[in-house]
């Protein structure tokens, strides 16, 4: 086994790779929430619209997936 995983180029290859995938999911969710015809922010966090925030939760997680998939 070894402690390659330690090593500065594989940390800095995860990190970035991590930075990319976060700034996919974002773009992804804004893309998303400029689709649909009401303000998504508003309707979970103001109105506490629960239902709402369930499909936006696991949409999110879909999304995050696919982004691992096609960094793995």
């Amino acid at each position: 086994m070894g402690i390659e995983w330690l090593k500065p180029d594989v940390i800095f290859g995860s990190l970035v790779y991590a930075v990319i995938g976060v700034a996919v999911f974002w773009l992804a969710f804004l893309i998303i929430d400029k689709l649909t015809p009401y303000d998504l922010w508003q309707e979970i966090v103001e109105k506490q619209n629960m239902a709402l925030g369930l499909v936006v939760a696991a949409m999110s997680l879909g999304i995050c997936i696919i982004v691992a998939a096609a960094i793995h």
